[in-house]
Protein backbone atom coordinates (compact mmCIF):
# COMPACT_ATOMS: atom_id res chain seq x y z
CA UNK A 1 0.00 0.00 0.00
CA UNK A 2 1.31 3.40 -0.99
CA UNK A 3 0.68 6.29 1.41
CA UNK A 4 -0.16 9.90 0.66
CA UNK A 5 3.12 10.91 2.28
CA UNK A 6 5.05 8.68 -0.14
CA UNK A 7 3.30 10.29 -3.10
CA UNK A 8 4.02 13.79 -1.83
CA UNK A 9 7.66 12.84 -1.30
CA UNK A 10 7.86 11.49 -4.85
CA UNK A 11 6.44 14.75 -6.18
CA UNK A 12 9.04 16.71 -4.20
CA UNK A 13 12.04 14.45 -4.89
CA UNK A 14 11.39 14.20 -8.64
CA UNK A 15 10.36 17.87 -8.92
CA UNK A 16 7.03 16.97 -10.53
CA UNK A 17 5.11 20.15 -11.26
CA UNK A 18 1.83 18.76 -12.58
CA UNK A 19 -0.66 16.25 -11.17
CA UNK A 20 -3.31 14.74 -13.46
CA UNK A 21 -6.44 13.61 -11.62
CA UNK A 22 -8.40 11.03 -13.62
CA UNK A 23 -11.91 9.77 -12.89
CA UNK A 24 -14.52 7.84 -14.85
CA UNK A 25 -17.87 9.18 -16.01
CA UNK A 26 -21.14 7.24 -16.05
CA UNK A 27 -20.80 5.62 -19.51
CA UNK A 28 -17.19 4.59 -18.81
CA UNK A 29 -14.83 7.20 -20.28
CA UNK A 30 -11.96 8.78 -18.34
CA UNK A 31 -12.17 12.49 -17.56
CA UNK A 32 -9.29 14.47 -16.08
CA UNK A 33 -8.21 17.67 -14.38
CA UNK A 34 -4.56 18.74 -14.27
CA UNK A 35 -3.47 20.77 -11.23
CA UNK A 36 -0.21 22.32 -10.09
CA UNK A 37 1.48 20.46 -7.26
CA UNK A 38 0.74 23.41 -4.94
CA UNK A 39 -2.90 22.28 -5.03
CA UNK A 40 -2.15 18.83 -3.60
CA UNK A 41 -1.41 18.11 0.07
CA UNK A 42 -2.03 15.29 2.54
CA UNK A 43 -5.67 16.34 3.03
CA UNK A 44 -6.30 15.94 -0.71
CA UNK A 45 -6.06 12.16 -0.29
CA UNK A 46 -8.88 12.09 2.27
CA UNK A 47 -11.05 15.18 1.81
CA UNK A 48 -10.47 15.37 -1.96
CA UNK A 49 -9.95 18.08 -4.56
CA UNK A 50 -12.95 20.23 -5.50
CA UNK A 51 -14.33 20.34 -9.06
CA UNK A 52 -17.53 21.12 -10.96
CA UNK A 53 -19.44 17.91 -11.70
CA UNK A 54 -22.45 19.47 -13.45
CA UNK A 55 -21.18 18.78 -16.97
CA UNK A 56 -20.20 15.13 -16.38
CA UNK A 57 -22.53 12.77 -18.25
CA UNK A 58 -25.24 11.30 -16.05
CA UNK A 59 -24.20 13.18 -12.91
CA UNK A 60 -25.52 16.08 -10.86
CA UNK A 61 -27.61 19.05 -11.93
CA UNK A 62 -25.94 22.46 -11.94
CA UNK A 63 -27.44 23.37 -8.56
CA UNK A 64 -25.69 20.33 -7.02
CA UNK A 65 -22.48 20.56 -9.01
CA UNK A 66 -19.77 20.83 -6.33
CA UNK A 67 -17.97 17.49 -6.04
CA UNK A 68 -14.68 16.18 -4.61
CA UNK A 69 -12.10 13.96 -6.35
CA UNK A 70 -10.22 11.74 -3.88
CA UNK A 71 -6.94 10.42 -5.37
CA UNK A 72 -5.90 6.82 -4.70
CA UNK A 73 -2.16 6.76 -3.78
CA UNK A 74 -1.86 3.18 -5.05
CA UNK A 75 -2.82 4.31 -8.55
CA UNK A 76 0.09 6.70 -9.12
CA UNK A 77 2.13 6.61 -12.35
CA UNK A 78 4.04 9.03 -14.53
CA UNK A 79 2.02 9.63 -17.71
CA UNK A 80 4.16 8.71 -20.74
CA UNK A 81 1.90 10.55 -23.18
CA UNK A 82 2.33 14.06 -21.74
CA UNK A 83 5.21 16.37 -22.70
CA UNK A 84 5.72 17.78 -19.20
CA UNK A 85 6.47 15.25 -16.41
CA UNK A 86 3.01 14.61 -14.98
CA UNK A 87 1.95 12.31 -12.14
CA UNK A 88 -1.35 10.59 -12.83
CA UNK A 89 -3.71 9.58 -10.00
CA UNK A 90 -7.03 7.73 -10.35
CA UNK A 91 -9.78 9.19 -8.20
CA UNK A 92 -13.03 8.22 -6.51
CA UNK A 93 -15.75 10.85 -6.11
CA UNK A 94 -17.15 12.10 -2.79
CA UNK A 95 -20.13 14.27 -1.91
CA UNK A 96 -18.75 17.41 -0.18
CA UNK A 97 -22.00 17.91 1.75
CA UNK A 98 -21.89 14.54 3.49
CA UNK A 99 -18.34 13.27 3.02
CA UNK A 100 -19.82 10.01 1.72
CA UNK A 101 -18.90 8.25 -1.50
CA UNK A 102 -20.96 9.65 -4.37
CA UNK A 103 -23.64 7.09 -5.21
CA UNK A 104 -23.28 7.72 -8.95
CA UNK A 105 -19.49 7.32 -8.97
CA UNK A 106 -18.71 4.00 -10.70
CA UNK A 107 -15.45 3.49 -8.79
CA UNK A 108 -17.29 4.05 -5.52
CA UNK A 109 -19.86 1.42 -6.53
CA UNK A 110 -17.06 -1.07 -7.23
CA UNK A 111 -15.64 -0.38 -3.76
CA UNK A 112 -19.06 -0.97 -2.20
CA UNK A 113 -19.34 -4.30 -4.06
CA UNK A 114 -16.24 -5.57 -2.25
CA UNK A 115 -17.57 -4.29 1.08
CA UNK A 116 -20.77 -6.20 0.39
CA UNK A 117 -18.86 -9.39 -0.44
CA UNK A 118 -17.02 -9.15 2.88
CA UNK A 119 -20.25 -8.57 4.78
CA UNK A 120 -21.72 -11.83 3.46
CA UNK A 121 -18.84 -13.97 4.77
CA UNK A 122 -18.60 -15.66 1.36
CA UNK A 123 -15.19 -14.17 0.72
CA UNK A 124 -13.04 -11.09 1.11
CA UNK A 125 -11.50 -10.75 -2.37
CA UNK A 126 -12.97 -10.92 -5.87
CA UNK A 127 -10.52 -11.37 -8.72
CA UNK A 128 -11.38 -10.22 -12.23
CA UNK A 129 -9.44 -10.75 -15.45
CA UNK A 130 -10.93 -8.97 -18.49
CA UNK A 131 -9.81 -9.77 -22.05
CA UNK A 132 -10.72 -6.71 -24.13
CA UNK A 133 -10.45 -6.94 -27.92
CA UNK A 134 -10.17 -3.94 -30.24
CA UNK A 135 -9.74 -2.84 -33.87
CA UNK A 136 -6.92 -0.70 -35.25
CA UNK A 137 -7.94 1.44 -38.23
CA UNK A 138 -6.03 3.73 -40.58
CA UNK A 139 -9.01 5.88 -41.51
CA UNK A 140 -12.27 6.59 -39.68
CA UNK A 141 -15.01 8.90 -40.92
CA UNK A 142 -18.67 9.21 -39.96
CA UNK A 143 -21.49 11.74 -39.90
CA UNK A 144 -25.20 12.03 -39.28
CA UNK A 145 -27.29 14.95 -40.45
CA UNK A 146 -30.96 15.56 -41.08
CA UNK A 147 -30.63 14.35 -44.68
CA UNK A 148 -27.60 12.02 -44.72
CA UNK A 149 -25.86 9.33 -42.74
CA UNK A 150 -22.68 7.32 -43.29
CA UNK A 151 -19.62 5.74 -41.73
CA UNK A 152 -16.37 4.63 -43.30
CA UNK A 153 -13.50 2.72 -41.71
CA UNK A 154 -10.40 1.40 -43.40
CA UNK A 155 -7.37 -0.69 -42.51
CA UNK A 156 -4.30 -1.65 -44.49
CA UNK A 157 -5.06 -5.18 -43.27
CA UNK A 158 -8.66 -5.16 -44.51
CA UNK A 159 -9.48 -8.05 -46.81
CA UNK A 160 -11.50 -5.58 -48.90
CA UNK A 161 -8.18 -3.91 -49.87
CA UNK A 162 -6.77 -6.79 -51.95
CA UNK A 163 -7.47 -4.70 -55.04
CA UNK A 164 -6.17 -1.36 -53.77
CA UNK A 165 -3.39 0.27 -55.79
CA UNK A 166 -2.23 2.96 -53.33
CA UNK A 167 0.41 0.70 -51.72
CA UNK A 168 2.80 1.13 -54.67
CA UNK A 169 1.50 -2.09 -56.11
CA UNK A 170 -0.70 -4.07 -53.75
CA UNK A 171 1.38 -5.97 -51.22
CA UNK A 172 -1.23 -8.64 -50.54
CA UNK A 173 -1.17 -10.49 -47.22
CA UNK A 174 -4.62 -9.32 -46.09
CA UNK A 175 -6.15 -11.57 -43.39
CA UNK A 176 -9.18 -13.39 -44.75
CA UNK A 177 -12.54 -12.75 -43.10
CA UNK A 178 -12.72 -14.70 -39.82
CA UNK A 179 -9.15 -16.00 -40.39
CA UNK A 180 -7.04 -13.35 -38.67
CA UNK A 181 -6.16 -15.40 -35.59
CA UNK A 182 -2.40 -15.61 -34.88
CA UNK A 183 -0.87 -14.93 -38.35
CA UNK A 184 2.81 -13.99 -38.42
CA UNK A 185 4.34 -11.07 -40.29
CA UNK A 186 3.89 -9.86 -43.01
CA UNK A 187 0.16 -10.66 -42.70
CA UNK A 188 0.26 -9.32 -39.13
CA UNK A 189 1.37 -5.71 -39.68
CA UNK A 190 0.75 -4.58 -36.09
CA UNK A 191 3.36 -6.57 -34.14
CA UNK A 192 5.68 -3.70 -33.24
CA UNK A 193 2.85 -1.38 -32.29
CA UNK A 194 1.24 -4.00 -30.02
CA UNK A 195 4.62 -4.65 -28.37
CA UNK A 196 4.93 -0.94 -27.58
CA UNK A 197 1.36 -0.90 -26.25
CA UNK A 198 2.11 -3.85 -23.98
CA UNK A 199 5.39 -2.47 -22.66
CA UNK A 200 3.84 0.96 -22.11
CA UNK A 201 1.23 -0.69 -19.88
CA UNK A 202 3.96 -2.48 -17.97
CA UNK A 203 5.75 0.82 -17.33
CA UNK A 204 2.56 2.04 -15.63
CA UNK A 205 2.40 -0.93 -13.26
CA UNK A 206 -0.01 -3.20 -15.15
CA UNK A 207 1.16 -6.86 -14.93
CA UNK A 208 1.35 -7.76 -18.62
CA UNK A 209 1.13 -11.24 -20.15
CA UNK A 210 0.81 -11.32 -23.96
CA UNK A 211 -0.45 -9.78 -27.18
CA UNK A 212 -1.69 -11.18 -30.49
CA UNK A 213 -3.77 -10.62 -33.61
CA UNK A 214 -7.44 -11.55 -33.32
CA UNK A 215 -9.89 -13.36 -35.60
CA UNK A 216 -11.34 -10.57 -37.74
CA UNK A 217 -9.72 -8.94 -40.73
CA UNK A 218 -9.09 -5.19 -40.62
CA UNK A 219 -6.70 -5.04 -37.66
CA UNK A 220 -8.45 -6.79 -34.76
CA UNK A 221 -6.11 -7.38 -31.79
CA UNK A 222 -5.92 -8.24 -28.12
CA UNK A 223 -3.42 -7.59 -25.34
CA UNK A 224 -3.47 -9.55 -22.09
CA UNK A 225 -2.76 -8.60 -18.50
CA UNK A 226 -2.93 -10.58 -15.28
CA UNK A 227 -6.10 -10.71 -13.18
CA UNK A 228 -6.41 -8.37 -10.22
CA UNK A 229 -8.70 -7.47 -7.35
CA UNK A 230 -11.97 -5.97 -8.57
CA UNK A 231 -11.23 -2.23 -8.31
CA UNK A 232 -7.60 -2.74 -9.30
CA UNK A 233 -8.59 -4.79 -12.37
CA UNK A 234 -10.97 -2.01 -13.46
CA UNK A 235 -8.19 0.55 -13.00
CA UNK A 236 -5.86 -1.60 -15.11
CA UNK A 237 -8.47 -1.92 -17.85
CA UNK A 238 -8.77 1.86 -18.05
CA UNK A 239 -4.96 2.14 -18.28
CA UNK A 240 -5.10 -0.59 -20.96
CA UNK A 241 -7.52 1.42 -23.09
CA UNK A 242 -5.61 4.67 -22.48
CA UNK A 243 -2.27 3.15 -23.52
CA UNK A 244 -3.63 1.37 -26.58
CA UNK A 245 -5.40 4.46 -27.91
CA UNK A 246 -2.42 6.77 -27.33
CA UNK A 247 0.22 4.43 -28.72
CA UNK A 248 -2.06 3.89 -31.72
CA UNK A 249 -2.24 7.66 -32.22
CA UNK A 250 1.57 7.81 -32.15
CA UNK A 251 1.63 5.34 -35.07
CA UNK A 252 -1.00 7.31 -36.99
CA UNK A 253 -3.68 4.73 -36.21
CA UNK A 254 -7.13 4.95 -34.61
CA UNK A 255 -8.24 2.35 -32.07
CA UNK A 256 -11.84 1.45 -31.23
CA UNK A 257 -13.30 -0.88 -28.64
CA UNK A 258 -16.70 -0.83 -30.38
CA UNK A 259 -18.03 -4.40 -30.37
CA UNK A 260 -19.08 -4.41 -34.05
CA UNK A 261 -17.43 -1.77 -36.25
CA UNK A 262 -17.30 -4.17 -39.25
CA UNK A 263 -20.23 -5.91 -40.89
CA UNK A 264 -20.04 -9.67 -41.46
CA UNK A 265 -16.89 -10.43 -39.47
CA UNK A 266 -16.19 -11.18 -35.82
CA UNK A 267 -16.84 -8.48 -33.25
CA UNK A 268 -14.81 -7.47 -30.22
CA UNK A 269 -15.75 -8.85 -26.82
CA UNK A 270 -14.36 -8.67 -23.31
CA UNK A 271 -14.40 -12.19 -21.87
CA UNK A 272 -14.21 -11.70 -18.11
CA UNK A 273 -12.62 -14.26 -15.78
CA UNK A 274 -13.68 -14.13 -12.12
CA UNK A 275 -13.31 -15.93 -8.82
CA UNK A 276 -13.77 -15.36 -5.09
CA UNK A 277 -11.10 -15.92 -2.46
CA UNK A 278 -11.34 -15.86 1.35
CA UNK A 279 -8.47 -15.38 3.78
CA UNK A 280 -5.95 -15.83 0.98
CA UNK A 281 -7.49 -19.14 -0.11
CA UNK A 282 -9.46 -19.87 -3.31
CA UNK A 283 -13.12 -20.81 -2.89
CA UNK A 284 -13.99 -21.91 -6.44
CA UNK A 285 -11.99 -25.15 -6.49
CA UNK A 286 -13.75 -28.36 -5.44
CA UNK A 287 -15.03 -31.80 -6.41
CA UNK A 288 -18.03 -30.79 -8.53
CA UNK A 289 -18.31 -30.36 -12.28
CA UNK A 290 -15.01 -29.30 -13.96
CA UNK A 291 -13.27 -29.29 -10.56
CA UNK A 292 -15.44 -26.47 -9.23
CA UNK A 293 -16.85 -26.01 -5.75
CA UNK A 294 -20.56 -25.84 -4.97
CA UNK A 295 -20.21 -22.10 -4.37
CA UNK A 296 -18.71 -21.66 -7.83
CA UNK A 297 -21.66 -23.49 -9.43
CA UNK A 298 -24.12 -21.37 -7.48
CA UNK A 299 -22.20 -18.26 -8.58
CA UNK A 300 -22.67 -19.42 -12.18
CA UNK A 301 -26.36 -19.93 -11.40
CA UNK A 302 -26.59 -16.30 -10.32
CA UNK A 303 -24.83 -15.08 -13.46
CA UNK A 304 -27.10 -17.08 -15.75
CA UNK A 305 -30.31 -16.18 -13.92
CA UNK A 306 -29.59 -12.46 -13.94
CA UNK A 307 -27.78 -12.32 -17.30
CA UNK A 308 -30.54 -10.42 -19.16
CA UNK A 309 -30.37 -7.64 -16.57
CA UNK A 310 -26.59 -7.88 -16.23
CA UNK A 311 -26.16 -7.14 -19.91
CA UNK A 312 -27.53 -3.64 -19.34
CA UNK A 313 -24.14 -3.00 -17.67
CA UNK A 314 -21.83 -5.52 -19.35
CA UNK A 315 -23.10 -4.82 -22.89
CA UNK A 316 -24.46 -1.30 -22.51
CA UNK A 317 -24.59 0.06 -26.09
CA UNK A 318 -26.85 -0.43 -29.07
CA UNK A 319 -23.78 -1.64 -30.99
CA UNK A 320 -23.21 -4.37 -28.37
CA UNK A 321 -26.15 -6.36 -29.75
CA UNK A 322 -24.80 -6.35 -33.29
CA UNK A 323 -22.02 -8.58 -31.87
CA UNK A 324 -24.33 -10.83 -29.85
CA UNK A 325 -25.72 -12.74 -32.81
CA UNK A 326 -25.16 -16.38 -33.83
CA UNK A 327 -22.36 -17.31 -36.21
CA UNK A 328 -19.51 -15.04 -35.10
CA UNK A 329 -18.25 -16.90 -31.98
CA UNK A 330 -20.47 -14.64 -29.88
CA UNK A 331 -21.96 -16.27 -26.74
CA UNK A 332 -25.66 -15.67 -27.25
CA UNK A 333 -26.86 -18.80 -25.42
CA UNK A 334 -27.08 -18.68 -21.63
CA UNK A 335 -25.42 -21.96 -20.69
CA UNK A 336 -22.18 -23.10 -19.03
CA UNK A 337 -19.55 -25.62 -20.03
CA UNK A 338 -15.91 -26.50 -19.46
CA UNK A 339 -13.56 -25.40 -22.21
CA UNK A 340 -16.45 -24.63 -24.57
CA UNK A 341 -16.21 -21.19 -26.14
CA UNK A 342 -19.74 -21.37 -27.54
CA UNK A 343 -21.22 -21.17 -24.01
CA UNK A 344 -21.78 -17.80 -22.35
CA UNK A 345 -20.08 -19.12 -19.19
CA UNK A 346 -16.94 -21.14 -19.78
CA UNK A 347 -14.87 -22.96 -17.16
CA UNK A 348 -11.30 -22.81 -18.48
CA UNK A 349 -9.36 -26.08 -18.54
CA UNK A 350 -6.68 -24.68 -16.24
CA UNK A 351 -5.38 -27.76 -14.45
CA UNK A 352 -6.13 -29.24 -11.04
CA UNK A 353 -4.88 -26.41 -8.81
CA UNK A 354 -7.75 -24.83 -6.82
CA UNK A 355 -6.02 -21.47 -7.30
CA UNK A 356 -6.60 -21.66 -11.05
CA UNK A 357 -10.32 -22.45 -10.81
CA UNK A 358 -12.47 -19.67 -12.15
CA UNK A 359 -15.28 -18.98 -14.56
CA UNK A 360 -15.26 -16.86 -17.69
CA UNK A 361 -18.36 -14.84 -18.57
CA UNK A 362 -18.05 -14.36 -22.33
CA UNK A 363 -20.89 -11.91 -23.04
CA UNK A 364 -19.34 -8.57 -21.93
CA UNK A 365 -17.67 -6.09 -24.24
CA UNK A 366 -15.34 -3.16 -23.62
CA UNK A 367 -17.95 -0.46 -24.17
CA UNK A 368 -18.93 -1.29 -20.59
CA UNK A 369 -17.87 0.78 -17.62
CA UNK A 370 -15.64 -1.82 -15.93
CA UNK A 371 -16.36 -0.69 -12.38
CA UNK A 372 -20.10 -1.12 -12.95
CA UNK A 373 -19.80 -4.31 -15.01
CA UNK A 374 -17.53 -6.07 -12.49
CA UNK A 375 -19.64 -4.93 -9.53
CA UNK A 376 -22.86 -6.13 -11.20
CA UNK A 377 -21.37 -9.54 -12.07
CA UNK A 378 -20.14 -9.97 -8.50
CA UNK A 379 -23.57 -9.06 -7.11
CA UNK A 380 -25.23 -11.61 -9.41
CA UNK A 381 -22.76 -14.29 -8.32
CA UNK A 382 -23.25 -13.49 -4.64
CA UNK A 383 -27.01 -13.74 -5.12
CA UNK A 384 -26.48 -17.15 -6.70
CA UNK A 385 -24.47 -18.34 -3.69
CA UNK A 386 -26.79 -16.84 -1.07
CA UNK A 387 -29.87 -18.38 -2.67
CA UNK A 388 -28.31 -21.67 -3.88
CA UNK A 389 -29.28 -20.97 -7.50
CA UNK A 390 -28.85 -24.13 -9.55
CA UNK A 391 -27.23 -23.41 -12.95
CA UNK A 392 -28.76 -26.58 -14.38
CA UNK A 393 -26.83 -29.15 -16.37
CA UNK A 394 -23.73 -28.13 -18.32
CA UNK A 395 -23.88 -28.08 -22.08
CA UNK A 396 -20.79 -29.93 -23.30
CA UNK A 397 -21.53 -29.74 -27.01
CA UNK A 398 -20.84 -27.22 -29.75
CA UNK A 399 -23.93 -25.09 -29.32
CA UNK A 400 -23.68 -23.80 -32.87
CA UNK A 401 -24.22 -27.36 -34.17
CA UNK A 402 -27.51 -27.85 -32.32
CA UNK A 403 -30.77 -28.04 -34.23
CA UNK A 404 -33.29 -25.18 -33.99
CA UNK A 405 -35.48 -27.39 -31.81
CA UNK A 406 -32.59 -28.06 -29.40
CA UNK A 407 -31.57 -24.40 -29.37
CA UNK A 408 -35.10 -23.31 -28.51
CA UNK A 409 -34.70 -24.95 -25.10
CA UNK A 410 -31.65 -22.84 -24.22
CA UNK A 411 -32.24 -19.29 -22.90
CA UNK A 412 -30.55 -16.58 -24.93
CA UNK A 413 -29.23 -13.09 -24.37
CA UNK A 414 -31.46 -10.05 -24.97
CA UNK A 415 -31.71 -9.03 -28.61
CA UNK A 416 -31.19 -5.32 -28.02
CA UNK A 417 -30.12 -2.74 -25.45
CA UNK A 418 -33.78 -1.86 -24.98
CA UNK A 419 -34.54 -5.48 -24.02
CA UNK A 420 -31.62 -5.51 -21.57
CA UNK A 421 -32.79 -2.26 -19.96
CA UNK A 422 -36.30 -3.70 -19.60
CA UNK A 423 -34.79 -6.76 -17.92
CA UNK A 424 -32.84 -4.51 -15.54
CA UNK A 425 -36.01 -2.58 -14.71
CA UNK A 426 -37.71 -5.85 -13.75
CA UNK A 427 -34.75 -7.57 -12.08
CA UNK A 428 -32.38 -5.46 -9.98
CA UNK A 429 -32.98 -6.44 -6.35
CA UNK A 430 -29.74 -8.46 -6.50
CA UNK A 431 -27.91 -5.17 -7.14
CA UNK A 432 -29.57 -3.11 -4.41
CA UNK A 433 -29.91 -5.70 -1.64
CA UNK A 434 -26.33 -5.15 -0.50
CA UNK A 435 -26.45 -1.39 -0.94
CA UNK A 436 -23.98 -1.60 -3.82
CA UNK A 437 -26.24 0.05 -6.40
CA UNK A 438 -28.97 2.44 -5.32
CA UNK A 439 -32.44 2.64 -6.81
CA UNK A 440 -31.59 6.18 -7.91
CA UNK A 441 -28.50 4.95 -9.77
CA UNK A 442 -30.35 2.19 -11.62
CA UNK A 443 -33.24 4.43 -12.67
CA UNK A 444 -30.79 7.16 -13.72
CA UNK A 445 -28.81 4.58 -15.77
CA UNK A 446 -31.95 3.36 -17.53
CA UNK A 447 -33.14 6.89 -18.27
CA UNK A 448 -29.69 7.97 -19.49
CA UNK A 449 -29.41 5.03 -21.86
CA UNK A 450 -32.95 5.48 -23.20
CA UNK A 451 -32.66 9.25 -23.67
CA UNK A 452 -29.12 9.35 -25.08
CA UNK A 453 -28.73 6.10 -27.00
CA UNK A 454 -31.81 3.92 -27.53
CA UNK A 455 -34.33 6.60 -28.50
CA UNK A 456 -31.93 8.69 -30.66
CA UNK A 457 -31.06 5.53 -32.62
CA UNK A 458 -34.75 4.74 -33.10
CA UNK A 459 -35.41 8.22 -34.51
CA UNK A 460 -32.79 8.11 -37.25
CA UNK A 461 -33.16 6.40 -40.64
CA UNK A 462 -30.48 3.81 -41.33
CA UNK A 463 -28.72 3.78 -44.74
CA UNK A 464 -29.65 0.14 -45.25
CA UNK A 465 -33.31 1.02 -44.79
CA UNK A 466 -33.13 2.96 -48.04
CA UNK A 467 -31.78 -0.14 -49.80
CA UNK A 468 -34.65 -2.15 -48.38
CA UNK A 469 -37.57 0.25 -48.67
CA UNK A 470 -36.88 3.21 -50.95
CA UNK A 471 -38.70 1.65 -53.91
CA UNK A 472 -41.73 0.60 -51.88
Amino acid sequence: MTTAEEILKKIQDEDIQLIDLKFIDLPGVWQHLTVHRSQIDADSFTAGVAFDGSSIRGWKAINESDMMMVPDPDSAWIDPFMKEPTLSLICTIKEPRTGELYERCPRAIATKAIDYLKSTGIGDTAYFGPEAEFFVFDDVRFDQTEHSSYYYVDSVEGRWNTGREEEGGNLGYKPRYKEGYFPVSPTDTLQDMRSEMLLSMASLGVPIEKHHHEVATGGQCELGFRFGELVQAADWLMIYKYCIKNVGKKYGKSVTFMPKPLFNDNGSGMHTHQSIWNGGEPTFGGDKYAGLSQNALWYIGGILKHAPALLAFTNPTTNSYKRLVPGFEAPVNLAYSQGNRSASVRIPLSGDSPKAKRLEFRCPDATSNPYLAFAAMLCAGIDGIKNNIDPGDPLDVDIYDLSPEELSKIPSTPGSLLDALKALEEDHDFLTVGGVFTEDFIQNWIEYKLDNEVNPMRLRPHPYELALYYDC
